[in-house]
């Protein structure tokens, strides 16, 4: 009895829950003077999750391998939660024999485990030393054990639980700090992966998001395709392993994380290795893992990814409260991907409004201004009707700003398209080869753009122009030594393409598109499929200016 009430008094002073389930084990073997003892948890499915042995040496114990999974005469207490006392457990009908190397066993002593009102295990007692069998005195020294094991279970749950919510607490508040100081999406996920791998006990973290068309793991603030069709990618790793899985995607339906992300309810399984709805990794990121939970990251609309936690095979699966706390963290990064996009429509229309404001501000007052400052300059060549030489200085002066106000209003045109459907249109396919070519050349070349291009040039036509301004551009800056280019589109009843340099100019030979000009000929054949011409000059100041042109019949 002072034996029972060490034992007792013991397990009350324990709080960490494998130390109390070890203590249990060894005080029953301790008061029965049995050889070996066991603990079996019992999980989903009436089998046993954990198997906890005492008076067995590791290396015996890895000899025999897989832990009993509760048939046989474990079963039986599995079955039928009561006392079992047997002087030869072989003897047994449901006694299915001992796997190899297991050290032989006669007699038998079981007692269920209670928590409150549900079965947590079973007590297993094997083999009383001296040859004797368990008696009744061994049963109810056993029962009372297991009465005050119950209890001690229950408080190592509590306070454990108690442990898992105040870190729940800290890494949510940390998370949400990370959210409100306008950290990047990036991070704030990388942050969620982390704490909840840590929060939850888990091994390896993922977040995975649908993949667009293109097969690029989607970005947080960045369309992608939809949950239910495609694959979810991921878009962040975090533990063992993490750099195999990173860029890695799953189908989204034939994968638990699809399953998720497509019902908006959370999903897990006891192994990702047998289990059919599951869909490991490949490439080694899933190498070792069994028990996996996946979470949807839901917002109001529906769902945009799911969050997957994995252990070690051989691990706990994740219990309904793991799941819940799982959740909380599948919760935050929904907030942080959806804060993302919504800085990212914010700062697109911030853009779109910053250039309709600098665009609107160009019409009403450059534009204005340059075209009263041309009138005025007309009108001062009357006056000066007797100066020839000044009277055409003056005209050249009105030229040059009907130039400028026609490249003023290409610039407006761009700045209204280039967040909108012109972005892939030929005006701004034009601007962005000019662009590029500015990386090479040291300066960016003039682009002037007259004309509705983008609605009455057939697409056909609009590549052949693209193809042909990047070629004359390109033969600008890699032959001609040019300091200046300036490229001239417009579009009326034949659309036409004007690029003229300062450079060196082209030879004879080049100029008529025969050898040794390959890109002058590709150039005539894109003309003459479009039932147009080119023309390659010489302006007055040298260099070299090409003139491509097609019908818009």
């Amino acid at each position: 009895m002072r034996g029972l009430l060490d034992a007792v008094m013991g397990l009350g002073r324990g709080l960490e829950l494998p130390e109390v389930l070890r203590g249990i084990v060894e005080a029953a073997v301790s008061l029965t003077d049995a050889a070996y003892g066991a603990l079996g948890i019992v999980g989903d499915g009436d089998t046993l999750q954990e198997f906890l042995t005492v008076g067995m040496e590791p290396e015996l114990t890895d000899r025999i391998g897989r832990t009993p999974c509760g048939r046989g005469l474990l079963g039986e207490l599995i079955q039928h939660p009561r006392p079992l006392r047997l002087d030869d457990l072989g003897s047994h009908p449901n006694s299915f024999g001992f796997p190899p190397h297991h050290p032989p066993m006669h007699s038998f002593l079981g007692v269920p485990v209670r928590v409150r009102d549900e079965v947590f295990g079973n007590l297993y007692l094997t083999e009383k030393r001296h040859g004797r069998n368990f008696d009744a005195d061994d049963e109810a020294v056993l029962t009372t054990l297991s009465i005050a094991a119950g209890v001690a279970i229950d408080n190592a749950r509590l306070y454990e639980e108690s442990r898992r919510r105040e870190r729940r607490l800290e890494a949510l508040g940390e998370i949400t700090r990370a959210l409100l100081s306008g950290t990047d999406a990036d991070e704030v996920l990388h942050l969620v992966a982390e704490r909840a791998m840590e929060v939850a006990g888990a091994d390896r973290a993922a977040i995975l998001l649908p993949a667009p068309l293109s097969g690029i793991p989607a970005r947080p603030g960045q369309p992608a395709a939809p949950v239910d069709g495609g694959r979810l990618s991921v878009a962040v790793a975090h533990g063992r392993d993490a750099d195999r899985a990173r860029g890695l995607s799953v189908p989204a339906f034939g994968s638990l994380t699809g399953l998720a992300a497509r019902t908006g309810t959370p999903v897990h399984c006891t192994d990702v290795r047998t289990d059919p709805r599951a869909h490991p990794f490949g490439d080694g990121a899933d190498d070792g893992l069994g028990p996996v939970v996946a979470v949807p990251l839901r917002v109001d609309d529906g769902t945009m990814g799911a969050l997957r936690l994995g252990r070690p095979a051989g691990r706990p699966p994740f219990d309904d409260s793991e799941v819940e706390l799982v959740s909380g963290f599948a919760d935050q990064a929904a907030i942080a991907l959806e804060l993302a996009r919504g800085r990212a429509e914010s700062e697109e229309l911030a853009v779109m409004h910053d250039r309709d404001r600098i665009a609107r501000d160009l019409h009403d007052l450059a534009i204005q201004r340059l075209f009263a400052t041309g009138m005025t300059l007309q009108s001062t060549t009357r006056a000066i009707a007797d100066r020839p030489e000044a009277a055409e200085r003056v005209r050249r002066a009105v030229d040059d700003l009907d130039t400028t106000i026609r490249i003023v209003r290409s610039t407006i045109f761009d700045l209204r398209t280039a967040d909108g459907s012109g972005r892939n249109g030929l005006r701004h396919r034009v601007s962005e080869t000019a662009l590029t070519a500015a990386r090479a050349l040291g300066f960016r070349p003039s682009v002037r753009i007259d004309g509705p291009v983008d609605t009455v040039v057939p697409d056909d036509v609009a590549e052949h122009v693209a193809a042909v301004a990047a070629e004359a551009v390109s033969n600008a800056s890699r032959h001609a030594r040019a300091s200046r280019i300036d490229i001239v589109l417009t579009a009326d009843e034949a659309v036409t393409l004007t690029v003229t340099d300062d450079g060196t100019g082209l030879d004879d030979r080049a100029a008529a598109g025969r050898p040794g000009g390959g890109g002058l000929a590709n150039m005539r054949t894109r003309a003459e499929l479009c039932g147009g011409t080119l023309t390659v000059g010489r302006p007055a100041g040298g260099g070299t200016r090409i003139t491509w042109s097609a019908p818009l019949d």
